[in-house]
């Protein structure tokens, strides 16, 4: 059974600027992000705008993603829906086209017990025979894993692991008390990936790997050797572009920051919307110091890693 680990990034989804799923750019993005030594690859999770994509068009994504891959890492792929017959039916349609493991968000917009989230994760990984990835992210869904809940997900033998996104160091140090050494608590929240490795996680899905995939690998591999403070320094890069998520509605920053660096993934679905003027130069103030410290080089006006 495949164990969770590593820097997975966790792909945004690129749209023409009418909106439609851009081939050839995904397919773009898939060879950046081996090329720069990835574990994985998480596609249709949160940045990968999952709740605005038909069944269809997540089932291209993850087929274009698996083919491009051609297995030389895992895909993870997002099948998290509301209810579980549907989890239930995209979880099974993603085995059939060859998907590695299945990331299964929480359902969202009604509040649930612990009980029927449990049982609701326990149904999708009996339908399915390929690895689950529990996913925590309560500030978007309105409903949080609890430990007890997680540690009890975690004798299912196809349930591998967990990427927490609640932002709480403290929660995932009782994630990890919680479950076995096989089991993969992941960090969600990029300021916390070095943290979560210190701490006896096995990895991140990350976000920031879009736009800076060596770095954040840099901050595993180090972590790996023993180099603590290369690590760090690695953890450290990501502040600015960390603090600069807040300036518009998720994902917008970090399209617009790919954007800009010359990966041309286009806008988010509306309602999202474009920055602002104002703050879309506060995003090239922070794009423009990468370039200036060197993480990044700029190439015909664009930003360019």
């Amino acid at each position: 059974m495949l164990k969770p680990e590593g820097i997975i990034p966790a792909m945004v989804t690129p749209f023409t600027s009418s909106e439609e799923v851009n081939e050839p750019v995904l397919r773009q993005l898939v060879k950046r992000y081996v090329d720069a030594g990835v574990h994985g690859l998480f596609c249709l999770g949160t940045n990968g705008e999952f709740f605005s994509l038909t069944f269809d068009e997540k089932i291209r994504i993850a087929e274009i993603i698996i083919d491009e891959v051609k297995g030389k890492v895992p895909v993870y792929v997002g099948a998290g829906c509301i209810t579980t017959s549907e989890t239930v039916r995209m979880a099974k349609k993603l085995e059939e086209i060859g998907a590695d493991a299945l990331s299964v968000i929480t359902p969202y917009f009604l509040t649930f017990t612990q009980d029927e989230l449990v049982e609701h994760f326990k149904r999708i990984a009996d339908s399915t025979r390929l690895p689950v990835v529990l996913y925590n992210i309560p500030s978007r869904t309105g409903n949080s894993l609890l430990p007890g809940s997680v540690g009890v997900l975690s004798q299912i033998p196809n349930i591998v692991g967990i990427k927490d996104s609640s932002g709480s160091f403290d929660n995932t140090l009782q994630y990890l008390d919680a479950v076995g050494p096989e089991f993969s608590v992941l960090a969600g929240t990029d300021s916390l990936i070095l943290p979560t490795l210190m701490a006896g996680g096995k990895g991140a899905i990350a976000a920031t790997a879009n736009i800076l995939p060596e770095t954040v690998v840099s901050i595993y591999t180090h972590w790996q050797a023993g180099r603590f403070a290369e690590a760090e320094e690695g953890q450290k890069q990501l502040r600015a572009i960390r603090s600069a998520m807040g300036l518009g509605t998720l994902p917008t920053v970090l399209k617009e920051a790919m954007n800009i660096m010359g990966l041309p993934v286009g806008p988010a679905r509306a309602p999202v919307a474009a920055l602002p003027e104002a703050k879309y130069n506060q995003l090239m103030k922070v794009m423009d110091a990468y370039i200036q410290k060197g993480v990044i080089q700029a190439s015909n006006g664009s930003a360019m890693v």
